[in-house]
């Protein structure tokens, strides 16, 4: 295995070479131009402050990695069928290693079904999962309480999600609601978080109303049998902005973002009044989007199309401007695919995009302005990788795979981007999400 110790961390060396010199003007790691052109010590310590605090940013944070290596890893699985097996029990915590990558001490620690999108509380005292059930009238989200030294689950409550097939769900900045794109039902809504973390009742619910996309996509690679929800709308992500003024839903069916100004004392959404929407070209069907650390760029996925859209993003107004749209497979690509997570490097410089069908992680490198370039690409050594992500201190990069039952495990190179195969396979039934406590 590749000695990773000499990547790990955020080394200072490095990171100057790369803010000064991966574009003609000099800008910090926030995408802001340093006009004077000029780069002292105090510039550089101020542009790589966001990379590092980010990695402390909790009282479990590098320390604690430092003093037993132990982070702690909750892994939603589903227990009924929706696109793919139902192999899995529920939630499962694992201890990983922060040396290694590795999962051990397996524990199922929530039967619920379809856990399938969890998140953790910003107090690190509270998880949240959505149970995407999409045989009824609704499905739920599921509160419960982190026991401080195992990581163990009680059982707090469970809410309605006030739609059919709950996919995603998010927590506002200060940790007091929570968002839930119920996908089937083609409905949003915001769940008041209570005292003791409890779930509280619907207080705003919105449902996407309005034309649907055509069954096909605009941009689809030649051959593409890529069809997956333009039947009816269909709410397939929903969080609020790094400010925590809007809030953006995606409705895959629609091929539409929405905006929302958010009321952060009230909880409730009102269409944005400088552009309550966004289209997206007809079939493409929009899954997830990501925003860059800078706040200021966002990237969207198409499931149906296999594309990546890079838009400017106005904090101030809630719009988006469209700047460049690739593809997330190879050049000479043919056939279906469809695209399922984005994410950011910790640093900002890397994007990846995972590709069910194709079964890899696309890698794209974001320029000083925000644009991609496709890489390359890595196998995900699975089947249909329906989530992935980075470990707390960007070290490791974890995919679920979902028809092949198990998660596996990838040594970032944090100079190149590049993503090696640490030879490690953690064994879960239909596995959706890996979300870390630390």
């Amino acid at each position: 295995m590749p000695d990773f110790l000499a990547t790990a961390g955020c080394h200072s060396r490095s990171l100057e070479h790369w803010i000064i010199t991966t574009t003609s003007e000099p800008i910090d790691l926030m995408g802001n131009a340093n006009r004077s052109g000029i780069w002292s010590r105090r510039n550089f310590i101020k542009a790589a402050a966001p990379v590092v605090l980010g990695h402390v940013s909790s009282k479990r944070g590098l320390a604690a990695v430092a003093e037993n290596s132990r982070v702690i890893a909750y892994v939603g699985s589903y227990t009924s069928a929706v696109d793919g097996g139902a192999n899995g029990e529920g939630i499962y915590r694992f201890d990983m290693d922060a040396h290694t990558g590795a999962f051990t001490q397996r524990k199922l620690v929530a039967k619920v079904p379809n856990p399938s999108w969890i998140v953790i509380h910003p107090s690190k005292k509270y998880l949240y999962t959505v149970n995407e059930i999409v045989h009824q009238e609704s499905g739920s989200v599921s509160a419960f309480e982190i026991e401080p030294t195992t990581g163990d689950l009680t059982p707090l409550n469970v809410v309605s999600s006030e739609g059919s097939g709950p996919a995603h769900m998010s927590l506002d900045a200060s940790g007091k609601y929570a968002f839930v794109a119920n996908y089937a039902g083609g409905t949003i809504a915001v769940l008041p978080i209570v005292e003791g973390g409890r779930l509280g009742a619907a207080i705003d619910v919105h449902r996407d109303l309005g034309s649907v996309g055509a069954k096909s996509a605009t941009n689809a690679p030649p051959g593409s049998f890529a069809i997956s929800g333009h039947d009816a709308p269909h709410a397939h992500m929903i969080a609020p902005d790094p400010g925590n003024r809007f809030v953006l839903s995606v409705d895959l069916g629609q091929d539409r973002i929405y905006v929302y100004r958010f009321d952060s004392n009230s909880g409730k959404l009102s269409p944005s009044e400088a552009e309550p929407f966004v289209s997206f070209p007809s079939g493409n069907g929009p899954r997830h989007f990501v925003f860059h650390p800078n706040g200021r760029w966002i990237y969207v996925l198409g499931e149906e199309s296999s594309t990546i859209a890079f838009f400017h993003y106005d904090s101030a107004r809630g719009t988006l401007t469209l700047q460049q749209t690739i593809s997330s497979l190879p050049e000479r690509f043919a056939g279906t695919n469809f695209t399922s997570e984005v994410v950011i490097s910790p640093d900002g410089r890397f994007l990846y995009a995972a590709n069910r069908l194709h079964d890899t992680i696309a890698i794209c490198a974001i320029d000083s302005s925000g644009r991609l370039t496709l890489i390359g690409e890595v196998s995900t050594m699975g089947d249909y990788p329906r989530h992935c992500t980075f470990d707390p201190r960007g070290d490791f990069f974890y995919v679920c795979n979902q028809r092949s039952d198990s998660i596996t495990c990838f040594q970032v190179q944090r100079q190149t981007g590049s993503l090696s195969f640490t030879g490690l396979y953690t064994a879960v039934g239909s596995p959706s999400i890996v979300a870390f406590l630390s």
